[in-house]
């Protein structure tokens, strides 16, 4: 992926590794339709992030033990 797409993946990596986030709520802010900036697609297809289960039918998005390490490396 472009070198335009990783410091967004950073930025978003590290928004959700400040507290696990609702889905939705991360979908509404990160997902994009622009194919030039797939921030969310491209955070989980690394495996930085992921969505679970948190019970009663919600979801959330925490930082994968890859994602941690992908945040210590930028700063």
């Amino acid at each position: 992926m472009s070198d335009v797409v990783t410091p967004l993946v950073a930025d978003l990596v590290a928004w959700i590794a400040r507290e696990p986030r609702a889905y939705a709520d991360v979908l509404d802010a990160w997902r994009t339709s622009c194919p030039r900036l797939p921030v969310w697609e491209e955070a989980v297809e690394r495996g930085y992030v992921r969505a679970v289960n948190a019970g009663d039918r919600t979801r959330i998005v925490v930082v994968t033990d890859a994602g941690r390490a992908f945040i210590a490396r930028r700063q």
